[in-house]
């Protein structure tokens, strides 16, 4: 599966003094530092702590997702770092109208070998975020060494922050966390509403999966998993288990019982060759879930199929009025409601 690395830097500030009737005097160095003490932000990461003297000006991400959660606190990043949907800027039709007129940000790429160091410099950030990110501690020292960088942290896997603290965490380092705050509960308050119109949602298993080497599917760690969950399903008993501390692996044929779930949603590079391909399989087309139609197949390098990949505080809204009516469909049991 493609991942690639995020990161966040930060910018100093200057203070001014002010005058009186009597001939002003220069701040003191030390009513300086307090002043700048007042506006600065400790955050903690996987690699230590990192501190932002002042809300940021020039933001690159080289994180795959934090781009949606600055443009919904109104800050375009001047470059981004592209993942999936080859969009202009890296920036989903979800996420477009917040543009509004700012230029595109320049599109960073993650060559396989990590961020592009030179490129970043010279794009002279005051920030860089890399909270859904694997980004390995010797990278993180390379950029620190550009702008200040937040790293993923380390209360999660690389690439298992949830969305509602990458949306704080975003609103705490460009100094808008009232603002991410309000975003969080905007969207908890659409999944509340989704759980409350489809209480046949609660307490039924669901699984995300995709066709790749097999059969991949996601865990408890990964971001589309928790989104299933707000919406009031549950996870297969023993998936952990068998998956490992990883956002996701392989199972074999042996434990295609961990698939056999109230709804299973399968990302596909192509719907018709991998439906074929899964229905093909002695074990798999015997499972109650594909007999009681309970499958949903998302295609990828679609709108719909990246926005449920991004899981994003922009991309959520997007992902239920899209994929909330094709669950109903999928969870009623019913071979003849197509999802």
């Amino acid at each position: 599966m493609t991942r690639a690395l995020a990161l966040v830097a930060l910018a100093l500030i200057t203070l001014a003094g002010c005058g009186s009737t009597a001939p002003a005097a220069p701040a003191s160095s030390s009513s300086a530092s307090a002043s700048a003490a007042a506006a600065a932000v400790k955050m903690a990461h996987k690699y230590g702590e990192t501190t932002i003297p002042a809300a940021p000006k020039r933001v690159v991400t080289v994180g795959l997702l934090e781009q949606d959660t600055l443009l919904a606190l109104g800050v375009t990043p001047v470059a981004t770092t592209t993942w999936i949907g080859d969009y202009p800027g890296a920036i989903g039709p979800w996420a477009k109208d917040k543009l509004g007129t700012a230029a595109l940000p320049r599109v960073l790429k993650d060559t396989g070998s990590g961020p592009q160091f030179e490129k970043i410099a010279a794009l002279k950030p005051d920030l860089i975020l890399a909270l859904y990110s694997g980004l390995t501690q010797e990278q993180y020292a390379t950029l620190s060494k550009i702008a200040p960088t937040v790293a993923q942290p380390k209360e999660y896997i690389d690439y298992g922050i949830p969305w509602q603290e990458l949306t704080r965490k975003v609103g705490i380092a460009v100094g808008r966390a009232a603002e991410a705050d309000q975003l969080v509960k905007q969207v908890e308050d659409r999944f509340a509403k989704a759980r409350t119109e489809h209480p046949e949602f609660q307490g039924q298993t669901a699984l995300m999966a995709t066709v790749y080497e097999g059969y991949f599917v996601f865990g408890s760690q990964d971001p589309r998993s928790r989104m299933l969950a707000s919406l009031g399903f549950k996870l297969p008993d023993g998936l952990d288990q068998a998956i490992g501390d990883k956002f996701g692996a392989n199972i074999s044929r042996e434990r295609l019982d961990l698939v056999d779930t109230g709804v299973i949603v399968w990302s596909s590079a192509d719907v018709a060759k991998d439906q074929g391909t899964l229905h093909a399989d002695s074990v798999y087309k015997g499972l109650g879930v594909v007999k009681e139609g309970r499958e949903v197949f998302l295609q990828e390098n679609t709108d719909q199929g990246n926005a449920v990949s991004f899981v994003t505080v922009l991309s959520l809204p997007y992902v239920l009025d899209h994929l909330v009516p094709r669950l109903v469909a999928a969870a009623d049991g019913d071979p003849a409601t197509k999802a």
